[in-house]
C-alpha cells in the first residue's frame, strides 16, 4: 500500500452540508424538495445529499440565465477575460479539494485526479479565458460596387451543458470555458453519479465575481432535469458528452426550437500495432489505452489489432501487465485502477464478459468482480479477450469498462477495413515505424482523432470530436468557439 491521502478539512465540511442548486446566483433547494444521495463507488456508501432538480428548476435557471445574458454579452471582452482568469486562479488555489471530490465521487486514482485531470481542467479554463478578445469576423471582397461587407460573431444566448460521470471536472471546464468566453450564459447539468465537482466549481465561479445568472448548476437526473434542459425553448444550444443512445434522444428533443447541438458520444476505438513498431512501447500504450480510468473512457482503445507475427508476444505481455495492475481505493497513492462508477455499470460490464464467453472468445486475463477487502465497492479485474469474432458483442459494442478485445491481422488493407467496420468513429491509434504507412492510416481510418505512436493525448488548442455515431461538432481548439457563436453578415451601402 502507498501513502493514504488525508481528506482535506474543506472537503469534509463540504460533504457535511446538503448540496443545493445554483440558480441566478442563489443556492436553493429543488422546487419539489426532492434530493438524492451521491455514492462513493469505492465503498458503495453515501457521500452527501444533493438537490434533485427537475423541469421547474430548469425553467427557473433558464429565466435567470436569460436575465443575465444581455449584460454578460455586452461586457467588454477584456473584462470577461479577467473574470475567467480569476476563475482559473481559484481552481488552481483549490485543486486539492477538486481532486479529492473527484476521487471520492468517481473513484479514480489520486495520481490521475490530482496530477493530471485537475491540471487539464485548469489549463482548459485558462485557454478559453483568452478567447473573448480573439473572436473576430472578416471583411469580404464582393463583386458589387459601393458596399462594405463584414461579419461578426455573436453569442447564442442561453446554453445548456450536460456532462458525464467519467471525467466530470474536465468535461465541465471544457464546456464552461468556451460558453462563457463567447458571451453566453450557461446551465450545467452534471451526471447524477458525480455532481460534486460541478457544485464546487459553481462556488468558485461566484467567488471569482462571475455575475449572478451567468453560470447556473442544476443537479438531478437525466430523465427529468436533463430532458427538461434539452427540450426548453429558451435554450439556444445543448452541448452533450455521453452515450450515443442518449445523444440520439437529445437530437430529437432539440427539434422543438431547432437549438444548436454538439455531441461527443461513444466509441469503440481501434489501436493497431504493426510488426515494425517498438513492441514494448506499443504494448504499454495498449495497456493504458484500455485500462486508464478503469476503461470508462470514450476513446478507450478497446479493439486491439496486432500483426500476426508479433501477436503472441504482445498478448503475453499484456496479460501479464494487466494482472499486475494495482486495483484499489483512489486515495491510496499506489492505486492504478479504481472502481467502476456504480453497481449498474459493474453489472453491465459483467454482462458483456459473459456474452464474450458465450460467443467463444478466449478469456486470457481477469473477467471477475474483485472481492475481499474491496468487496464493498464496484471493483473489476482488468480483463482481456482474444479470438473474438469481429461481429461479436464484445467486439462491436461499447462496454465502457476495463475489457480489451485482441485480434490478429495480416496486412494493412485488411486491418483498415476491419477497424473501420464500426458504427463509431471517435478515435484510433497506430503504432508503426513506417512513415508512409502512418500517414496513409491517419487518412483512411474513420475517426475524429488519430494518434500515431502514442495514444490518448489532448491539448486545449487541438479540436476533438467524432464521426458517425460518435457524434458531431467539436470540443476544444478555436473550432469550439464556432459551436457557441452565430456568424452574422453585415452589408453597408456606401
Amino acid at each position: 500500500m502507498g501513502e493514504l491521502i488525508p481528506i482535506h478539512p474543506d472537503v469534509e465540511a463540504f460533504l457535511k452540508r446538503e448540496q443545493k442548486l445554483l440558480i441566478g446566483g442563489q443556492w436553493a433547494a429543488a422546487a419539489s424538495g426532492a434530493t438524492f444521495e451521491t455514492l462513493n463507488p469505492a465503498t458503495g456508501q453515501p457521500l452527501t445529499v444533493c438537490a434533485a432538480g427537475d423541469a421547474e428548476d430548469i425553467d427557473r435557471a433558464v429565466q435567470a440565465a436569460q436575465r443575465a445574458f444581455p449584460a454578460w454579452a455586452a461586457l467588454m471582452p477584456n473584462q470577461r477575460e479577467r473574470l475567467l482568469h480569476r476563475f482559473a486562479d481559484l481552481m488552481e488555489a483549490h485543486k486539492t479539494e477538486l481532486a479529492q471530490l473527484e476521487v471520492l465521487d468517481n473513484g479514480k486514482p489520486w495520481n490521475a485526479a490530482y496530477n493530471v485531470e485537475v491540471h487539464v481542467a485548469i489549463n482548459q479554463m485558462r485557454y478559453y479565458a483568452g478567447f473573448p478578445t480573439k473572436l473576430t469576423g472578416e471583411t469580404y471582397a464582393i463583386s458589387s460596387p459601393d458596399f462594405h461587407v463584414y461579419s461578426v460573431r455573436q453569442p447564442l444566448g442561453v446554453c445548456g451543458a450536460i456532462t458525464p460521470w467519467n471525467y466530470s471536472l474536465v468535461m465541465a471546464a471544457q464546456k464552461i470555458g468556451p460558453a462563457l468566453a463567447a458571451g453566453n450564459t450557461l446551465i450545467l447539468k452534471p451526471a447524477e453519479q458525480t455532481p460534486l465537482t460541478a457544485i464546487r466549481l459553481a462556488e468558485l465561479a461566484l467567488e471569482a465575481g462571475i455575475p449572478e445568472g451567468v453560470f447556473n448548476v442544476v443537479t438531478g437526473f437525466g430523465e427529468t432535469a436533463g430532458a427538461a434542459l434539452t427540450q426548453h425553448h429558451g435554450v439556444a444550444k445543448i452541448a452533450f458528452t455521453g452515450s450515443t443512445e442518449v445523444g440520439k434522444r437529445i437530437v430529437g428533443a432539440s427539434a422543438g426550437n431547432l437549438k444548436h447541438v454538439s455531441l461527443e458520444l461513444g466509441g469503440k476505438s481501434p489501436l493497431i500495432i504493426f510488426d515494425d513498431a517498438d513492441i514494448h512501447a506499443a504494448s504499454q500504450a495498449a495497456l493504458w489505452a484500455i485500462f486508464a480510468n478503469s476503461g470508462q473512457n470514450c476513446v478507450a482503445g478497446s479493439r486491439l489489432y496486432v500483426q500476426r507475427s508479433i501477436y503472441d508476444t504482445v498478448q503475453s505481455a499484456l496479460a501479464a501487465a494487466a494482472c499486475a495492475l494495482k486495483v484499489g481505493y483512489g486515495l491510496d497513492t499506489s492505486t492504478q485502477l479504481g472502481p467502476l462508477i456504480s453497481q449498474t455499470q459493474l453489472d453491465r460490464v459483467l454482462g458483456y464478459i459473459e456474452a464474450g464467453k458465450r460467443d467463444g472468445a478466449a478469456l486470457i486475463a481477469g473477467g471477475s468482480r474483485i472481492g475481499g477487502d474491496l468487496a464493498g465497492g464496484y471493483f473489476m479485474q482488468p480483463t482481456i479477450f482474444a479470438d473474438a469474432a469481429d461481429d461479436s458483442l464484445i467486439a462491436a459494442e461499447e462496454i465502457f469498462g476495463p475489457v480489451l478485445t485482441m485480434f490478429a491481422f495480416d496486412n494493412e488493407e485488411e486491418v483498415v477495413q476491419r477497424a473501420n467496420a464500426s458504427r463509431f468513429g471517435l478515435a484510433a491509434g497506430v503504432y508503426t515505424n513506417n512513415l508512409s504507412r502512418a500517414h496513409r492510416l491517419a487518412r483512411t481510418l474513420n475517426a475524429g482523432v488519430v494518434w500515431i505512436n502514442t495514444y490518448d493525448w489532448f491539448d486545449p488548442a487541438v479540436p476533438f470530436g467524432g464521426m458517425g455515431e460518435s457524434g458531431y461538432g467539436r470540443e476544444l481548439g478555436r473550432q469550439v468557439m464556432e459551436m457557441y457563436t452565430e456568424l452574422k453578415s453585415v452589408w453597408v451601402k456606401l
